[in-house]
């Protein structure tokens, strides 16, 4: 197993590609923390990862507050003794409109959960991985920063503020041999796939946006996880600062 031994936090890890991520790193030896807004939803993933064989547990966290992210850190450190992985993987978006329609409260709540949430992650996480001699952080961004659709302005900026800090903490974490890279997927089969299209999901519409990916579907939870497993894994110990995107050719 490829994680063997390992302790993984993952927040929004009550569904969609957190739910993945949260499995498969479960699947393959790690010890997860299911951290999400959704305390119900986190307590059904790690039920059904223990359920499995697996280890896991479930923390009600709001990432876009320090308390949020000093309960999911304490939470690995009290369960499992430590902490190896940090998956930023919840994300905030608005409906696919205008940029003059976002409304502020839109505007802060995106911005929070996408961008200031890692850094809030990073004050918990950084000096319990510079105290164990190391450690592997990984941010969910999206094809949205570097090849942004119309309609989703304010939350593509959100995601390339996302892959720039990814690529600066790289840099600036390196010393502590602590690796951060982000995955860039394109449009999947989550939640917040109407939100995305800004249309209702129905088979014609989603018809329109797979026409745009070369290789003609959405992405799926378990396309982001084995992105996530391979970062996370001994096989990528010497990438760091990597915006990998996972997206079917979209980008191109």
């Amino acid at each position: 197993m490829r994680l063997e031994n390992k302790v993984a936090i993952i927040t929004g890890g009550g569904s969609g590609f957190g739910q993945g991520i949260a499995e498969l790193f479960a699947a393959e030896g790690a010890a997860v923390v299911v951290a999400d807004i959704n305390g119900a939803a986190a307590r059904d993933v790690a039920d059904g990862i223990a359920a499995s064989g697996g280890r896991a547990s479930a923390v009600e966290a709001d990432v876009t507050k320090r308390a949020g992210a000093a309960a999911m850190v304490a939470s690995a450190s009290d369960s499992f003794g430590g902490l190896d992985i940090l998956v930023n993987n919840a994300g905030a978006a608005h409906r696919n409109k205008s940029m003059l329609e976002v409304t502020e409260e839109e505007f802060d709540r995106i911005y929070d959960v996408n961008v200031k949430a890692i850094y809030l992650a990073a004050l918990e996480a950084v000096p319990l991985f510079r105290k164990q001699g190391g450690g592997c952080i990984i941010n969910t961004s999206s094809t949205a920063a570097l090849r942004p659709r119309p309609g989703l302005t304010v939350y593509n900026g959100s995601k390339g503020a996302a892959n720039v800090m990814t690529k600066s903490m790289a840099v600036e974490l390196a010393p502590d041999k602590i690796r951060v890279n982000a995955i860039c997927p394109v449009i999947g089969e989550t939640g917040l796939l109407e939100t995305f299209m800004g249309v209702p999901d129905t088979p014609e519409n989603r018809k329109k946006f797979e026409a745009t990916i070369p290789l003609g579907r959405f992405s799926t939870p378990a396309d982001i996880a084995q992105a996530a497993l391979y970062f996370a894994a001994d096989e990528a110990a010497f990438i760091t600062g990597v915006c990998m995107e996972v997206d079917g050719g979209r980008c191109i």
